[in-house]
C-alpha cells in the first residue's frame, strides 16, 4: 500500500546527488574511418569537456588528458570545439582559448600563438595542410571581429579567408578542395532571423577569389550547408515557412522534399547537424514534428521520405558516413545515448550512455504532449509531466503544486526526453508543464516569429495560460504555482511574478531583470538580439523599461530564489543582485545563491546539486510542506515564521 504524504513531501531515489553526477554531458560527436570520437562534459571533473576515442571493437580511451577542456568561446555560447581528421585531433582549449593539436599516443600540443582569439567550427584542408574554421578576434578593441581563416598546421598562424560580416558559421570545402562555402550574417540578425549563404573559389595561393551569394537573406534563415561526396551543394532554409532541404545545382535551388517541419535548429551553439550522406544519392535526417524528432532516409533522386522508426523523441549531433550514422538520442523514459543507426534497416545500437544509473521506470512520469489556447486566439504547446511515484499517495482532495518551466533562448525548445530534473520533482508529488511558448521552434517560422517585438509578454502570457490551462482542468493547486527558468527563461519567470498574479514562488537561474542592463552589457553575438525581441535601443528605451521587472517591483507580490554564476559575461550577477536587494527592500521572502567559478550555466556537480536542493527548500517553506530528506538551509530573508 502506498504511504500517504502531502505532495512534496515523498521520498524518491532521484536524488540530487543522481541528477548533478549521475550523467556527463554529450557535445559533439565525429566518425574519422572506423573511429567514433565524441566530447563528453564531466560534472565530476568541474565541468571539463574531454574528447574521446572508440575504437570499432568498443574500446574507448581519453585522447584529450586533464585538465585540457575542450571548450570554445567563440559566440560565449560555443560548440564544434574540436575536428578530428586522420587519427589527429585538433581542438580549442577553453583556459587560453588556443588551438592545440593532438597526435594518437602523445600529448596536446599549442598550434596557436598567444594572445585574445577564439577558433570554432573547422574543417581540414589536407591540400594545403591547413585547417579553415571561424576565428573570433578580441585584439583589436571595442567589438570583436569575426572572420574565417586559415590556420597553417605548421606555423599556427592564420591567414583571413573571409571577413567584413558580423558573424560566420559553418565553413565547409567543397571534396575537390577547389570551392568554400559558408554562412554569414549582420546585426541585428540572430541566425534563425537571417543568414546568407556564401560560395567562393579558392585561388592557387590559397585565398577566397570569386565570391557570390547563392541563397539567405535579412529574412530567410539558412542552416547547415554541406557539401555531398560528388560535388554538389546542399543546404536547409526556411524560405517556404519551414526548414527545409534545398540542392544548389544549375544556379537555382531545388526543394528536395517540402513538408510542414523543421530540418533545422537555433545556431546558438555551432556544429548543429540534422543531415549527412550515407549511400550515393541517400541521406539520413532528423525532422521535427509536433510530437517530437524523427529520423528519415531520404532519396535524392525522387525525394521520397523514409520514416526509420526508433524509440528515440530527441535526435541531436547527427553524422553520417557509408552505410552508417551516429547521433545522440533520447527518449522519454530514457536518457542520452550516443546510438549507432543502420540507415538500411533503422536498427539501431546504444554505444554509450550519458548515465548508467538505472532509474526504475517504475518512477518516472511520462511526457504528455498538450495544446492549450492562449492569447489572440492562438494555441500553444507545452509537456505536462503529473507527479507521480508507486511509494506515495497524496491525501483526498488534495492537488499538487505545479512548476512550470520557462526555457532558455528564448528561441529555444524543450523535448519530451528523459529529464533527471523533471523526474526530481514529480516523484516527490510536483506536477510539472515545461512550455514550448511562442518563440519556441519546431513548429515553423510564423510561431518562432510570434515572439518578435513582444518579448516579454507572448512568453509570459503563454507560461501563465499553461498553469491556468491545468488549473481549470483539475490537475493542480491554483494557490500552489511556481516557476522557474534559466536566462531568458530566468527573464520570463521574473515577469511572470511581476506582470501577472498567478504565480506563489519562482526560481531565476541567472535571468535577466533589467533588459536596458542587458542591451547594454552582454556580447557580441547577443548585442542586438532584443532589437528583434523588443525593439531597437535606445530608440525604444520605453519597452525597455516597460518590460524590466527590475523597474516594477511594486507589481511584484510573490517570493523568489536567485542562482547566479559569479563569471557569466551573457548576463551578469549585477542582474541578480539589483532583483535581490529590491525584494529584500520591499520585504519579500528572497534567497540568493552565487557561484565562483561559473558562467552563463553550472557545469559544476556540487553546484547543480545545491541549486536543486535550494530551490526544493525554498518551495517548501513557501508552500507548507517537509521534504522528506535533510537539506542545508539557505537563508531566506524577509521569511515570516510560522
Amino acid at each position: 500500500m502506498p504511504t500517504v504524504a502531502p505532495y512534496g513531501s515523498w521520498k524518491s531515489p532521484i536524488t540530487s546527488d543522481l541528477v548533478a553526477s549521475g550523467a556527463v554531458r554529450f557535445d559533439e560527436l565525429a566518425l574519422d574511418g572506423d573511429d567514433l570520437y565524441w566530447s563528453e562534459g564531466r560534472p565530476t571533473e568541474g565541468g571539463r569537456y574531454a574528447i574521446v576515442r572508440r575504437r570499432p571493437d568498443g574500446a574507448t580511451e581519453d585522447v584529450t588528458p586533464a585538465p585540457f577542456n575542450a571548450r570554445t568561446r567563440v559566440h560565449e555560447y560555443g560548440g564544434a570545439a574540436w575536428l578530428v581528421a586522420d587519427g589527429v585531433v585538433y581542438f580549442s582549449n577553453f583556459a587560453d582559448q588556443r588551438l592545440y593539436r593532438v597526435r594518437p599516443g602523445e600529448q596536446p600540443v599549442a598550434l596557436t600563438p598567444e594572445g585574445d582569439w577564439r577558433y570554432a567550427d573547422a574543417v581540414p584542408d589536407r591540400r594545403r595542410n591547413r585547417i579553415i574554421c571561424v576565428r573570433e578576434d578580441h585584439t583589436r578593441g571595442g567589438e570583436a571581429v569575426n572572420e574565417v581563416v586559415a590556420v597553417d598546421l605548421t606555423t599556427g598562424q592564420a591567414t583571413p579567408l573571409v571577413s567584413g560580416a558580423d558573424f560566420y558559421s559553418n565553413p565547409r570545402l567543397s571534396p575537390s578542395g577547389q570551392r568554400l562555402t559558408w554562412l554569414a550574417w549582420r546585426h541585428p540578425n540572430m541566425p534563425w532571423d537571417g543568414t546568407e549563404l556564401w560560395i567562393g573559389e579558392i585561388d592557387p595561393d590559397g585565398s577566397v577569389g570569386f565570391r557570390e551569394r547563392v541563397a539567405g537573406g535579412p529574412r530567410e534563415s539558412i542552416f547547415q550547408p554541406e557539401w555531398s561526396p560528388d560535388g554538389i551543394l546542399y543546404f536547409v532554409s526556411d524560405r517556404s515557412g519551414w526548414w527545409n532541404l534545398y540542392r544548389w545545382r544549375a544556379g537555382a535551388a531545388h526543394p528536395l522534399h517540402p513538408m510542414d517541419a523543421e530540418l533545422g535548429a537555433p545556431q546558438w551553439t555551432f556544429g548543429t547537424r540534422t543531415y549527412g550522406f550515407s549511400a550515393p544519392g541517400q541521406i539520413v535526417c532528423a525532422y521535427h514534428e509536433v510530437d517530437g524528432w524523427h529520423l528519415g532516409r531520404l532519396d535524392l533522386e525522387n525525394g521520397r521520405l523514409h520514416e526509420l522508426r526508433t524509440p528515440y523523441s530527441e535526435v541531436g549531433r547527427l553524422r553520417t558516413a557509408p552505410g552508417r550514422a551516429v547521433f545522440l538520442g533520447a527518449s522519454p523514459t530514457q536518457g542520452t545515448a550516443i546510438v549507432e543507426l543502420d540507415p538500411a534497416t533503422g536498427q539501431t545500437q546504444v554505444l554509450r550512455r550519458a548515465s548508467e544509473v538505472a532509474i526504475d521506470p517504475r518512477y518516472l512520469s511520462v511526457a504528455q504532449p498538450i495544446e492549450f489556447p492562449t492569447e489572440d486566439g492562438l494555441t500553444a504547446h507545452a509537456f505536462y509531466y503529473p507527479p507521480h511515484n508507486p511509494d506515495f499517495a497524496a491525501p483526498n482532495g488534495e492537488r499538487p503544486p505545479l512548476l512550470v518551466k520557462s526555457h532558455g533562448g528564448p528561441t529555444g525548445a524543450t523535448s519530451s526526453a528523459l529529464s533527471t530534473t523533471i523526474q526530481f520533482w514529480t516523484s516527490r508529488g510536483f506536477a510539472v508543464v515545461d512550455v514550448d511558448y511562442g518563440g519556441s521552434t519546431g513548429y515553423g517560422r510564423a510561431y518562432r516569429e510570434r515572439l518578435n517585438g513582444r518579448w516579454g509578454i507572448v512568453d509570459v502570457d503563454d507560461c501563465t495560460n499553461a498553469a491556468r490551462y491545468l488549473v481549470e482542468r483539475g490537475d493542480v493547486d491554483a494557490n500552489r504555482l511556481a516557476i522557474d527558468g534559466g536566462s531568458a527563461g530566468g527573464y520570463t519567470t521574473l515577469a511572470c511574478l511581476t506582470f501577472r498574479d498567478a504565480f506563489k514562488a519562482g526560481a531565476s537561474y541567472y535571468g535577466v531583470s533589467d533588459l536596458e542592463a542587458l542591451a547594454k552589457e552582454t556580447h557580441k553575438f547577443e548585442s542586438r538580439y532584443l532589437d528583434g525581441l523588443i525593439g531597437p535601443y535606445p530608440e525604444r528605451r520605453d519597452l525597455y523599461v516597460a518590460r524590466s521587472p527590475i523597474h516594477h517591483v511594486d507589481q511584484l507580490s510573490s517570493p523568489c530564489v536567485f542562482f547566479q554564476g559569479l563569471e557569466d559575461k551573457v548576463v551578469p550577477p549585477n542582474q541578480a543582485e539589483m532583483m535581490v536587494e529590491a525584494l529584500r527592500r520591499k520585504g519579500l521572502p528572497v534567497a540568493y545563491v552565487a557561484y565562483e567559478g561559473e558562467q552563463h550555466g553550472f557545469r559544476r556537480a556540487e553546484n547543480i546539486k545545491r541549486s536543486l536542493d535550494v530551490e526544493l527548500y525554498f518551495f517548501s517553506r513557501i508552500f507548507g510542506f517537509d521534504p522528506a530528506d535533510p537539506i542545508e538551509p539557505v537563508t531566506i530573508e524577509n521569511l515570516r515564521a510560522d
